[in-house]
């Protein structure tokens, strides 16, 4: 009895690392050191940083891996992992310097996971950071064949004097919405029961979804809001707050970036909610409030700008491809969203 009579492949292993090795090489910054293949990943810290500082984050996919193994599209995920983490890390003003995946399955599927692989070099492009490292395990009886579940790991590198962390805001500066691409990582385990319970395919195409089938709506990846928001910064846009909106919605995630004796007042009128949405809410029978506090509501990202800078900003912002809104404004108050 050897390894593989367990069910675990070592040449197997061996095999997909270098299936991938141009995958993560096309990721490398010039602070990388080395290659794919050690015990740990080294990068060497960019110039130029008086005090600098580190931001780390982590995060999943969640329940949106069921959807992948329902419609067997595996290469978008990976996408969708990097955002959740470089989203979550730019709300400080860091930039994402690198990235690590941990990739767990029943059973290795070379090229299913070579797909899974391949979205997260993309997201490490769209976001500027290396693909440094990983870890994949192959877990007979843990997971299901044909399945896998994924987490990952990003570490940011922001200048003290320019890091956020709510002493910036102010009364009176403005909430600008960035639009999602989607229900991002958010909710899928609603979603999936909305779907089962109505007794729909994820082939079907309603109305409301414009041609789109179920799944294709809901297979979207995150949006990744890391260039142009850095960017604007670089360009002189005051920032003085950022928010990434994720599970709990626009309630739990915007009053994270708020500073002491502040709330936040939001216009529910002020930006047009996409259909899927709306389909949601009427395929599920879901009330107002449940929907505001599981999904984005098509608002991926929030800053917090001076007021003399709105218009600045939304041009900005629709330069780089990136559609925007003005949809409220900081008040004093306990620390809470008021308005929907």
């Amino acid at each position: 009895m050897d390894y593989r009579d367990a069910g675990v492949d070592v040449e197997a292993g061996r095999a997909f690392v270098d299936q991938i090795r141009n995958l993560v090489h096309s990721t490398f910054r010039p602070e990388v050191i080395g290659g794919l293949g050690g015990f740990g990943g080294c990068f060497e810290l960019p110039g130029g940083y008086k005090q600098p500082v580190l931001v780390s984050g982590t995060d999943g996919v969640g329940t949106k891996l069921k959807i992948a193994h329902i419609l067997n599209r595996h290469d978008t995920v990976g996408i969708d992992l990097v955002a959740m983490c470089v989203n979550d890390v730019l709300t400080s003003g860091a930039e994402p310097l690198f990235f690590l995946d941990y990739v767990a399955t029943g059973k290795l599927d070379k090229e299913q996971l070579t797909q899974v692989v391949a979205g997260i070099a993309s997201g490490c492009k769209l976001a500027g950071c290396a693909l440094l490292g990983g870890e994949t395990a192959e877990m007979p009886g843990f997971y299901q064949v044909g399945e896998y579940d994924l987490a990952g790991f990003c570490v940011g590198i922001v200048e003290k004097s320019q890091m956020l962390n709510g002493s910036q805001v102010e009364v009176g500066d403005v909430a600008i919405a960035l639009a999602s691409s989607g229900v991002h990582s958010n909710g899928l385990s609603l979603v999936r029961k909305v779907v089962s319970d109505g007794g729909f395919s994820w082939e079907d195409t309603p109305e409301l979804l414009g041609g789109a089938t179920i799944g294709e709506a809901f297979i979207q990846p995150t949006r990744i809001y890391v260039k142009p928001v850095l960017a604007a910064r670089q360009a002189g846009i005051e920032i003085h707050g950022m928010a990434h909106i994720t599970g709990g919605g626009l309630p739990e995630n915007l009053p994270r970036c708020l500073g002491k004796g502040q709330s936040i007042k939001i216009n529910p009128n002020s930006w047009m909610i996409p259909p899927l949405f709306q389909w949601l809410a009427e395929a599920g029978s879901v009330s107002v409030e449940a929907m505001y506090n599981t999904f984005n509501m098509g608002i991926g990202f929030v800053l917090l700008i001076p007021p003399h800078q709105v218009d600045q900003t939304i041009k900005f912002l629709e330069a780089e491809n990136i559609p925007s809104f003005v949809v409220g404004e900081v008040m004093t108050g306990e620390g809470i969203l008021t308005g929907l």
